[in-house]
C-alpha cells in the first residue's frame, strides 16, 4: 500500500510540474505578444491603468503572503491561526475579483471597450490577461476551499 502512496504523490508531483511549466508558457506568451503588439500603430499609448488595477496587484501580492503564512501555522500545527490566515486569502481573492471588475468597469466608463467596433488591440489584450488571470484565480479558489474543509476536518497531521 505504501508503495502505492508513493506512486500517487509522484504522479500528483509530476502533473503539478506539467502545470506550473504551462502556465509560465502561457504567460511568457501573452507577455511576448505584448511586446510585439505595443509597436503596433493602433495601440494605445495614451492609456492609463485604472488605480483598482494597482489596488488588486497588492491585494494579490497579499494574498500570496497570508497564504503562506497559513502554511506556516499549519507546520507549527497551530490549525486555528492557519484557518484564520486560509479565510483571509480566500478574502483577498474576492477583493481581488472585485477590483479587477471595477478597473474594467473604469476603462468601460473611459469610453474603451474590450470586443467590437469600439475596441482597440491594447484592451482587447488586457481583456484576455485579466480573464486568464481570473481562471487561473478560481482554479486556485477552489484548491483554498479543499484545503479549508480539509482544516475543519482534521485531515493534515505531522506526516500529511
Amino acid at each position: 500500500m505504501e508503495e502505492q502512496a508513493i506512486k500517487q504523490n509522484k504522479a500528483k508531483k509530476m502533473m503539478l510540474w506539467v502545470g506550473m511549466i504551462s502556465m509560465a508558457m502561457t504567460f511568457a506568451g501573452l507577455t511576448s505578444a505584448y511586446v510585439v503588439s505595443s509597436s503596433r500603430a493602433d495601440w494605445l499609448s495614451q492609456f492609463e491603468m485604472p488605480g483598482a488595477f494597482t489596488i488588486s496587484t497588492l491585494l494579490i501580492l497579499l494574498s500570496s503572503i497570508t497564504f503562506f503564512v497559513a502554511k506556516k501555522s499549519l507546520e507549527a500545527k497551530k490549525l486555528k491561526q492557519t484557518k484564520i490566515w486560509v479565510l483571509a486569502t480566500f478574502l483577498l481573492a474576492l477583493l481581488f475579483i472585485y477590483f479587477q471588475f471595477k478597473g474594467f468597469e473604469d476603462i468601460i466608463d473611459l469610453g474603451y471597450y474590450f470586443t467590437g467596433a469600439e475596441s482597440s488591440i491594447t484592451t482587447s489584450f488586457l481583456y484576455v490577461l485579466v480573464l486568464l488571470h481570473l481562471t487561473h484565480l478560481f482554479a486556485g479558489m477552489i484548491a483554498l476551499t479543499i484545503v479549508y474543509i480539509r482544516l475543519l476536518r482534521g485531515s493534515y497531521s505531522e506526516s500529511n
